[in-house]
């Protein structure tokens, strides 16, 4: 009892950490105004890589911008792109699994084939290859990080799919004389959408992370929009002069990632006591 007992304290306080880093990135998200404390476009090329300050928290970058601020500017940015994406495969991947569960079996087959195609290559190789195709951009990166995770939520909703309509009730609809689209909708994708959400939360976290590295590489918003990867590639050839530049927009990376991926482990694995 002990063990469990330390257990459960143990993820209690690992979701409150995560809970109060996650609201803080969610209010700069959302009124960064509210915790920005410079303009994050006013360039000052005298203030030029100063470092952390009482007037500048987190340091200036070469164009004399608060870093600080910048920071604060790019959750709106970096974390909508990953949650775009998570939200936009969430809804393609459900409605693809569930589908290709009821359709004939050639048509699951081919389905199947495509994401297991997918899935043989790591996401950020997917996405990186798709933004080639479409070229760069905000809108192109949310659009490759969607294409990336689609599959696996494909297969999980599948799965999902052929477990729920063997179960009684599903089967006790049918044989009351329920048409089969109303089962499905129903009785069948509530629960699929409830098994698929619960990897969606992790899933966001790998999206940003996705995200942050196409641009990091160029591939996304442009100078001088405020973006964690953007700023992250910003710094890397300062970070023997200059080591803030860089190390603020990776640690805001780091905390949401890692914080996300906590929330939605505990809930996998109550999810999955439940079920036990």
């Amino acid at each position: 009892m002990s063990g469990r007992a330390t257990s459960r304290a143990g993820r209690t306080a690992a979701l409150g950490a995560a809970g109060v880093v996650l609201a803080a990135i969610a209010l700069a998200a959302v009124a960064p105004t509210l915790l920005a404390t410079h303009d994050p476009l006013l360039t000052d090329v005298r203030s030029a890589l100063q470092p952390p300050s009482a007037a500048h928290w987190f340091g200036t970058d070469q164009s004399g911008r608060d870093v600080y601020s910048r920071v604060v500017h790019g959750a709106g940015r970096s974390v909508g792109i990953g949650l775009l994406a998570t939200t936009l495969a969430l809804a393609v991947g459900v409605v693809a699994g569930s589908l290709s569960a009821v359709a004939p079996r050639f048509v699951d087959a081919a389905v199947m084939r495509v994401v297991d195609v997918l899935l043989a290559f790591p996401e950020f190789l997917v996405a990186l290859l798709v933004v080639a195709v479409l070229g760069p951009g905000a809108v192109n990166v949310a659009i490759a990080v969607t294409i990336a995770a689609v599959p696996v939520y494909v297969r999980l909703a599948r799965a999902q799919t052929r477990s729920l309509a063997a179960a009684e009730h599903v089967e006790a609809a049918r044989l009351i004389g329920v048409p089969a689209p109303v089962v499905h909708v129903r009785h069948v994708l509530p629960g699929v959408l409830g098994a698929v959400s619960v990897l969606a939360t992790i899933g966001i976290g790998t999206s940003i992370l996705a995200a942050a590295g196409l641009s990091f590489l160029g591939l996304g918003p442009t100078e001088p929009t405020p973006e964690w990867g953007l700023m992250l590639s910003a710094g890397r050839n300062l970070l023997l002069q200059a080591p803030w530049v860089a190390l603020f927009p990776g640690v805001a990376i780091t905390a949401t990632v890692v914080s996300v991926s906590v929330i939605g482990r505990i809930l996998r694995a109550r999810v999955e006591e439940r079920g036990a």
